[in-house]
């Protein structure tokens, strides 16, 4: 029992400092994810079928988009991202189609109309971002920084 309260107390404990740049960072990251959730929203995207998208348009050149890659990416359960895939095909922003190698498998592709949705608000994203980058790398290097310098 001893020696488990020696190892607790050789631990560093965490500073008011690194606390209030953990919060903070938290808090430039949330404000960032609420703004594109919003701009998803105003171009008639829940914020999940964008990430949808954008999962399905940003999967490595050569891959096969299908429902398992895109749910492992969005960390989602597999019967979830059916779900979300039925709703954005019956909206038009998707199209399955089974695989000319494996007939049991089914692709998922963006339509024009999708791609479009995507983009924009994609753009909006970029532009956030290239705006709130500094402020969120400065808190970021903050906290990666040693101890020593948070004090």
């Amino acid at each position: 029992m001893a020696s488990r309260s020696s190892n607790s107390s050789r631990k560093s404990e965490i500073s008011s400092s690194e606390y209030r740049t953990l919060s903070e960072f938290r808090r430039q990251l949330s404000a960032f994810l609420k703004r594109r959730r919003q701009a998803a929203e105003s171009a008639g995207l829940e914020a999940q079928q964008y990430e949808f998208l954008l999962a399905l348009k940003g999967l490595p050149d050569g891959e096969q988009p299908n429902i398992k890659q895109i749910a492992q990416q969005l960390l989602l359960k597999h019967h979830s991202a059916v779900e979300l895939a039925s709703r954005l095909e019956r909206r038009g922003l998707v199209r399955r189609r089974r695989s000319p190698h494996d007939r049991r498998a089914v692709l998922l592709s963006l339509t024009r109309t999708g791609d479009k949705m995507l983009e924009q608000v994609a753009q909006y994203s970029f532009s956030q971002l290239r705006l709130e980058a500094p402020d969120l790398l400065r808190s970021l290097r903050r906290l990666l920084k040693p101890k020593a310098a948070l004090k």
